[in-house]
């Protein structure tokens, strides 16, 4: 009952706004407000999804998934990250200057539709975690209507469950930029390199979450710690190292932590 109440709070929250922009990646987070935004406001709810190089194709064709099963109109937005110097050389602040002239944009598509809101998908989970992205869209005015809500990310993902959205279950995921540690430079090769490369592991290990960290072209396999002795399978792990090689990669080796959201921020070199 509990969840339903939620949900009906997160719909009635958009009551009296003429208009929302939603930004949508292609999450669960950000497809539960654009459902909700959408059974309220209908076609006054608009989704934007960036795609802005550092987003993988996989991504992008989930987000279209996901508007269609909503219904809701999708605007893209067409632009290219590496081509701000700022994000590109890759410091601490890297998430901040990718979330900044997102804010810019979207607020500039507000202006000239005359919408006077713009919303994301965080959530309560995201916020104990070190996000500098978050401040940058905060400062742009980008509202959370999951964290004013109080929703939770079990929470995000029940209710999606519950009104038939199919990316109830799917894994957490962030920008491809995210796997090159700090302070090491974006570049598209290495992007193209490290989308490839989750491909590939993906479809040789049938495994969901994946991730390729490229540490000056070596790649380092990360996936979750009970998953690790599948990719230590001597013909798996010996197939996924030759593709790897194949497309760029110096090097193959397995992180034995296992996958941790956030973990290339603490990575040094």
């Amino acid at each position: 009952m509990e969840k339903m109440t939620k949900l009906k709070n997160l719909i009635e929250w958009f009551e009296d706004k003429n208009g929302v922009l939603i930004a949508l990646s292609g999450g669960v987070d950000s497809a539960l407000v654009a459902y909700a935004a959408y059974q309220k406001l209908g076609s006054f709810a608009l989704a934007v999804t960036a795609d802005y190089k550092t987003l993988s194709q996989d991504e992008l064709t989930t987000a279209k998934q996901v508007c269609s099963e909503i219904g809701i109109t999708q605007i893209l937005l067409d632009y290219d990250e590496l081509e701000n110097k700022e994000f590109v050389k890759n410091d601490s602040k890297r998430c901040f200057y990718c979330r900044q002239e997102l804010g810019i944009r979207l607020k500039n598509l507000a202006n000239q539709r005359k919408i006077d809101l713009i919303v994301d998908g965080t959530n309560l989970d995201d916020l104990g975690d070190y996000r500098p992205g978050i401040e940058a869209l905060k400062q742009n005015g980008i509202r959370s209507p999951l964290v004013e809500n109080n929703f939770t990310k079990n929470e995000i993902r029940e209710t999606a469950k519950s009104v038939g959205l199919s990316v109830y279950d799917k894994p957490s995921n962030s920008c491809l930029a995210s796997r090159i540690p700090w302070g090491q430079r974006i570049t598209s090769e290495r992007l193209l390199r490290i989308e490839y490369g989750e491909k590939i592991v993906k479809q040789t290990t049938k495994l969901d979450q994946v991730r390729v960290r490229d540490l000056q072209g070596m790649a380092k396999l990360e996936v979750e710690k009970e998953k690790i002795p599948l990719l230590k399978d001597v013909a798996i792990f010996e197939e996924i190292s030759k593709k790897l090689k194949l497309i760029g990669f110096s090097q193959v080796i397995i992180d034995p932590e296992g996958y941790r959201p956030g973990k290339i921020n603490v990575i040094a070199d």
